[in-house]
């Protein structure tokens, strides 16, 4: 009987013993290819994620160039169009993350996680179609929503298939793989946008390409199997067993002896959960405080990411040198992670990398306002990169595991909805500073909200490292 049909089994009573010894197996298991394979093949997905998301940042430039979006603040609200633009793909990822993130909680990560990639490139594919500035604004909002639904359970995924002891490292490789899409976006604009391929808008190029490599990575996910813990929570042991003894052979013919005996699990009760329980001790204080974070957290990494052209801009540099710089500093998305997964990763506790992170993004952030030299620009744009890198990397694990198995998925997705709720109202608040103040009002902004992150994971977040997942769920 294949993996597919005994997931789909219905569950049986929990044998409660067995679910813990499945969590066991896979806490014991050592670093290894085949644990390493799946989540590569996570990030190779998550980096078309990126590459949708990050969109934001530079095809508003393109849709200015065609006459679609107006130039300046002409917009809506009097705000330049690409507020909306990026107000739309986050109140899509509010929706998708507060909405119908529950369904990875009820049907499975990896089902969830293939359907919320179709959606998500056929609303890109449309976008790439439209010539009106609701037609784009539609699109980009059901993209989000997919996309949504899709970090939410990756997060939930990857921190349940690979050991506790990998939990870290495995989370920044990802990060390292999924941020190629950064640079290839940039590349892309920078070289795409200021001209029309084949009488074709520049941009219309750079969303295509999106949705057509989301589309041909999907052959890639069907070759991952369920999480097992998902599993062994929804009865389904005889599949868990399955999954696990697949990946324990395989060790050990490459290990060439037996692995040693898993240690005793901490047993997890099978229920649905219902998401009122996040409101309950010992989830409530860690709810209050994700609030907080993801809400404030959103404007540093994104204020900076997603605006950086237009900051540029700003200061003076043309929209072509602006689209060079961004690209140039991009480069170093997918560098900076592969560098923590190699060096703090697994060696510090991960609330206080978030820590150190946030506070460097504050000091760095009100420097490159001051800057107008090209070279010291990219070279202080280089560094706020790695520190949001770290920041981002650290955190995406960080929540996923301060919840047990039967709610990881809603409880994610509620917290990390407000950090897309944010994000909604942020890119006006950006757009005015921008527009009152300039580049230092903006950075003024994000100094301040990267304060409020250190404070809210400094003083109220609980320690994860080396701990299982049913450990740091009691």
């Amino acid at each position: 009987m294949s993996i597919t049909a005994l997931a789909a089994r219905p569950a049986d009573p929990l044998p409660h013993a067995q679910a813990a010894a499945i969590t066991a197996r896979i806490d014991r298991l050592p670093e290894n290819r085949h644990t390493w394979r799946l989540a590569v093949l996570i990030s190779l997905a998550g980096m078309f994620e990126v590459y949708d998301l990050y969109q934001t940042a530079y095809v508003p430039t393109g849709l200015v160039r065609a006459g679609i979006f107006s130039e300046g603040a002409r917009g809506l609200f009097g705000l330049p169009d690409q507020a909306a633009f990026a107000s739309a793909t986050f109140l899509g990822l509010f929706i998708g993350a507060i909405a119908f993130a529950s369904v990875a909680d009820r049907f499975g990560r990896k089902k969830i996680f293939l359907w919320a990639l179709v959606g998500y490139s056929l609303a890109t594919l449309a976008m790439a179609l439209q010539s009106s500035v609701n037609g784009i604004l539609a699109c980009r909002l059901l993209a989000g929503i997919g996309l949504g639904v899709e970090l939410v359970t990756i997060d939930a995924y990857l921190v349940e298939i690979v050991p506790k002891h990998m939990r870290g490292k495995a989370a920044a490789i990802m990060h390292a793989i999924a941020y190629l899409a950064i640079p290839l976006v940039a590349l892309l604009s920078y070289l795409l946008i200021p001209v029309d391929p084949l009488g074709v808008a520049g941009w219309r190029w750079v969303v295509l390409i999106g949705a057509g490599g989301a589309l041909a990575v999907w052959w890639l996910r069907v070759n991952l199997p369920e999480s097992p813990r998902w599993l062994a929570q929804h009865g389904n042991i005889e599949a868990a067993e399955q999954i696990i003894r697949e990946m324990e052979q395989r060790l050990e013919q490459d290990l060439g002896h037996k692995l040693p005996a898993p240690a005793p699990g901490i047993v997890e009760v099978s229920r649905r959960a219902s998401l009122r329980e996040i409101w309950q001790p010992p989830y409530r204080r860690r709810t209050l405080m994700l609030m907080a974070f993801n809400f404030f957290q959103t404007i540093g990494f994104f204020g900076f990411t997603n605006w950086l052209p237009t900051l540029l801009a700003a200061q003076g540099h043309s929209i072509t040198k602006s689209l060079l710089y961004s690209a140039v500093i991009a480069v170093a998305y997918p560098l900076w992670p592969l560098l923590w997964g190699f060096t703090v990763a697994e060696r510090y506790e991960r609330k206080w990398q978030i820590v150190v992170a946030s506070g460097a993004t504050a000091v760095l952030g009100l420097i490159f306002a001051m800057l107008t030299a090209p070279s010291l620009l990219i070279a202080c744009g280089t560094l706020i990169v790695g520190a949001n890198t770290l920041m981002s990397y650290a955190y995406h694990p960080y929540q996923a595991e301060l919840y047990p198995t039967e709610m990881r998925a809603r409880a994610v997705g509620f917290v990390y909805s407000f950090s897309r709720l944010s994000t909604v109202f942020t890119s006006f608040m950006i757009a005015f500073l921008l527009k009152e103040f300039g580049a230092p009002g903006v950075f003024v902004f994000i100094s301040f909200s990267m304060c409020v992150v250190m404070g809210s994971i400094g003083f109220y977040g609980p320690l994860t490292r080396g701990r299982s997942l049913e450990d740091i769920a009691r």
